[in-house]
Order: C-alpha cells, then structure tokens, then sequence
C-alpha cells in the first residue's frame, strides 16, 4: 500500500472486484494447444479456468459499465469542483477526509485479521500501517456517498449502452452536465485496464496449459528413456544446481521446459490479447547498455522487496545475452507503506549514482535486504570505496528525495500494481522467469 493520492482509486471500490475476475476478449478454438501425441482442449481444463472463459462476455460487459460509471463520476466530480472554484482532486482530498478516524475496536480487529500477513509483529508496530488502511477505506466510502449526492445534483443523459455491438467511435454514450462522453473517449481512457483483465485470464490460462503440457512430456521422455518421471527431474534439474536457490531450479525447470517444448513440437492454438505498449519515461534516471539499443528496459524496484531482490540477478543473465541490444533503466517505487527501509534505501543508492557505483550498490541492496538500516546503507557505501562526505550530503538532499518523488508519481501516473514492475519498450513484463523475459525481448526485437 501507498500513501498517494488519486483521484481515480476513490471510484474504484466496485471496480476492483470486477477486474479480480477474469475475461475472455476473444473466441478460443476448442483445442488449445497441441503436442506429439497429446491436445488439450478447453473441456480438459480445471473447472475454474474453464468457467473464466464461459463466464467472460457477461463478466466483460459489467466491467465496461462499471468503468463507464466511474468516467461519470470523474466528469460530476469536475463540475462539482468548477462550481465551487476549487479542483477536482483537492475537492475530493477534502471529501474523504472528513471520515471518522477508526476505532480501536475496528483497529483491533484488522490487526487479529491479519496477523500472519503483518508477520505477527506487535500492533505496536504495525499500528499506523492499520491506521492508514481503515482511514483510505472510510475516505473512499465517504468520497462514494458524495459522487451519489451529486447525480441528483446535475444531469445525466444516457445515450448508447457502452456493451452495444458495433459502436462508432463518435457515438455519445452519455452526457454529463452537458459534456458528451463518446465511445471513443471511453476506449481510449481505458485500454490499460481492459487489456490487464484480458492478461490476467491469459496467465492463468497459459499457465494451466503449459503445466499440462510440462507435466504429459516428462513422463513421455521418462518412457522414452526408460526410466521414471523423478530420474528425469533429477538428470535435468536437481543434479544441475549449485546454488541451490527458487530461481535457479526456475531457471533450469524453464530450460528443461523448453527443450521438451521444441523436441515434442508444441504448438500453443489460444490466443494472448496483444500488448499495449505504454510511454515509459526514463527521464534522467541511471541506466546501462547504448542509448541507441533497440529494447528499453525500465524496472520500477523497490529496494527492499524480495520480489524485486529475486527478479533482479534473473533480469541481469538474461539481458546478458543480448549484448549490445539492451538498455536498462532503473526507477524507485519505494512502497514506503510496506517496506520501512525502502525509501532510505533508494536515497542511498541515488548517492551512490552521483559517485558512479549506482549499479554495483544497488546489487549490494538486493542481497542485504535483512540489514537496510542508515547504518548499514553507510557501511555499504564505504565498502565501495565512496567518498563518504558526499555520500552523505546526497544522502539526505532534498533533490535527491524529489527526484526519487518524481519517479513515484510516474509509477502512479503508470498505475503499478507492484514492483518489480519491469517493462521492455513499454510493454509490462508479466512473466518474470528467465524464459517469459526472453520471450517478451525477443517480441520486441522482432518489432
């Protein structure tokens, strides 16, 4: 969680549920995918996968009136703040701040709720992390109680229904307070969201289809070879490893998968939405490989997040392998809500770019997330040999906190849903394995 404010989240409170459920934007052929003696097809599939697909034009249709209505809201919320000389988001920073601090009662009973996922820790210590959550909760319901009040308060004339076949795009789907939303408009304000709905029932399809797949031929190479599933798993797996690790029996799992794919000649029939490539500023923020490459990369990390800390060392071999074809770039997106150490953290690393070691401190972050403290944070960088009377000073510059500010309020404006949040010419990476990132490149590549 992020103590930021926008706009748009306080008319998300349906809204979210709505995208959590997965939808289907195109026709699927029955057999999904196919392999030297084996198809899959959608009846082979686990029944809730296969429910996300039957269920996905009704599933579609009210995530485009839900989101509909949040434009009418945003559009209220504007003549609201024109009628009262104010802006729209001051006016509703005004409006959800009047809710009612929590009770101890209702803090109590977050805290109880969610003991394992706050670690256990004493409520002392988690005690303004529960705060700030009840209060961003009673705000948006407060902020939805006023966007109701003003539906009666200007005029609302509906037009075409948002789920209609074949919409123009100069089709007026509403008018608020005189001002047309047209189809257009809508589509445009909203690809990102659509098409995240479309990815997240495409990895889980994609995901269910290549764990059968995976599964079927280790047990016919195992045939093959004479031996059993779990020799197999040893050969090309667990003998290899060396250090041991969740990313490297990833890495290996990933290779042996795709040795299996090309010999067994798998073919995946279902369709992914296409990408929707964002315009991803890098700004002035630190980077390596040619400015001319043809793939940018920008990872939005947080310092002390363990995913981060595992997706960093994968990301780092495999655009190795790409040398000369790769930019990377690096932005802060300290969940300071979540991670306490998180925007020190990046402040020390942005000190640690002034004296050019950006990179190499940042490698000593991610494998000392258990000791992230300003003691530590100085200990690391006298250890890279810094100069540590500037260090100090851009430890703690105000321009360094803004540009760390700077590149948050990107992320936010990006609406991330996370870090890392890794994207290869504007394209979100969402499988973030050795092999998904060596496909999502050489997509862009061939672009």
């Amino acid at each position: 969680m992020r103590k930021v404010f926008d706009i748009r989240l306080l008319f998300c409170i349906g809204i979210i549920q709505l995208l959590g459920v997965s939808i289907f934007a195109q026709a699927q052929p029955e057999i999904l995918a196919t392999a030297k003696g084996h198809s899959i097809a959608i009846s082979d599939l686990s029944p809730a996968t296969r429910n996300l697909i039957e269920s996905s034009p009704e599933t579609i249709a009210k995530i485009r009136s839900g989101l509909l209505d949040q434009m009418i809201g945003e559009e209220l919320l504007a003549a609201e703040a024109k009628a009262r000389g104010t802006d729209p988001a001051k006016l509703a920073i005004d409006i959800s701040s009047k809710a009612p601090s929590p009770t101890e009662t209702e803090i109590s009973a977050v805290y109880q709720s969610n003991l394992a996922a706050l670690q256990n820790k004493p409520l002392k210590d988690v005690r303004e992390q529960i705060v700030s959550y009840l209060k961003n909760e009673a705000g948006q319901q407060e902020f939805s109680k006023f966007i109701d009040s003003l539906r009666a308060k200007y005029k609302i004339v509906n037009s075409k229904n948002v789920n209609a076949p074949k919409l123009l795009p100069t089709d007026i789907l509403v008018t608020v307070n005189g001002k047309p939303i047209t189809a257009r408009d809508f589509e445009q304000k909203n690809k990102f969201d659509l098409f995240e709905v479309r990815a997240q029932i495409s990895d889980q399809v994609l995901g269910e289809l290549y764990s059968q797949l995976y599964s079927a031929l280790v047990l016919d190479e195992a045939a093959a070879q004479g031996v059993d599933a779990g020799t197999i798993i040893a050969r090309e797996v667990s003998n290899k490893m060396h250090d041991y690790t969740d990313s490297e029996r990833a890495e290996l799992e990933g290779a042996f998968q795709e040795r299996l794919f090309t010999k067994y000649n798998v073919k995946v029939l279902y369709e992914e939405p296409q990408p929707i490539a964002r315009d991803i500023s890098v700004g002035t923020s630190p980077s390596t490989g040619p400015a001319t490459a043809p793939v940018t990369i920008v990872m939005f990390s947080d310092f002390q997040c363990p995913a981060c800390s595992a997706a960093h060392p994968i990301l780092k071999k495999v655009m190795a392998e790409y040398a000369g074809k790769i930019r990377f770039v690096v932005r802060n997106y300290p969940l300071t809500n979540r991670h306490d150490h998180a925007m020190r953290a990046a402040l020390a690393a942005a000190a640690a770019r002034a004296q050019g070691k950006f990179f190499e401190y940042i490698d000593v972050l991610y494998t000392h997330q258990d000791a992230l403290d300003d003691a530590s944070l100085r200990r690391y960088a006298s250890e890279q040999g810094l100069n540590m009377k500037q260090f100090e000073l851009d430890f703690n510059s105000e321009k360094t906190a803004a540009d760390i500010r700077r590149d948050v309020a990107d992320g936010d404006s990006y609406k991330l849903g996370g870090t890392p949040s890794i994207f290869v010419n504007g394209v979100l990476a969402r499988d973030l394995s050795a092999s998904g990132l060596r496909r999502t490149i050489d997509r862009a590549i061939k672009k």
